[in-house]
């Protein structure tokens, strides 16, 4: 499963390159253009940025902190459940770098197969490692609900153990000193992953 952060970063690039493919009717003057050209920062062809590539350029700085905030919060809480670093989503800005736009980290969300109690605490530590950033995208809730519901089917296997131990007639040492066991039978399910995305 994957948790992740909201959805790329679409709104002021899209929009900037939407309105730079079209044709302005402006013209430019090449003496004003020449005196300001050395106070401006430039991208890296050269090219001189303008106030409105210098505003979207901040706003992808800030989603790319915003980014690795997120992911870096699902690392520090998955511990020893967390599988590799992040990895990101980047989107090229109007200066020619490249700002990260999304993000996700792998989680290990499997069960511990024989051992509820173990499963009870892996669990909720993936349900931790989902809802760590400040946040959380719909996706990471996703994960984290997914987390609680196999932790409430470890507490049921592990509840049905202690009562078969517990039930009269179940004994596990006879007189006749063979030891028996009732416990139900554990179901085993396949490895699953969660992605945690920013």
């Amino acid at each position: 499963m994957r948790v992740c952060s909201a959805s790329l970063y679409p709104t002021a690039y899209a929009e900037f390159r939407r309105r730079e493919s079209c044709p302005t009717d402006s013209v430019p003057n090449s003496e004003t253009d020449q005196k300001n050209s050395a106070h401006k920062p430039q991208a890296q062809n050269g090219d001189t940025l303008t106030a409105e590539e210098k505003s979207v350029i901040a706003e992808l700085k800030s989603r790319d902190r915003e980014v690795k905030a997120h992911e870096a919060a699902h690392i520090a809480a998955g511990g020893g459940c967390v599988r590799g670093g992040a990895t990101y989503t980047y989107q090229n800005g109007p200066d020619g770098r490249r700002y990260a736009v999304g993000g996700e980290v792998n989680i290990d969300c499997s069960p511990e197969n024989g051992d509820p109690q173990a499963t009870i605490a892996k669990m909720q530590v993936v349900r931790r490692a989902a809802l760590a950033p400040a946040d959380p995208s719909g996706q990471d809730r996703a994960v984290a609900a997914a987390a609680s519901a196999a932790e409430a089917q470890a507490r049921r296997e592990l509840n049905a153990q202690k009562s078969q131990q517990k039930a009269p007639g179940s004994d596990s040492t006879p007189k006749n000193g063979y030891s028996v066991t009732n416990s139900p039978p554990v179901t085993t399910e396949t490895t699953h992953h969660i992605d945690l995305q920013a």
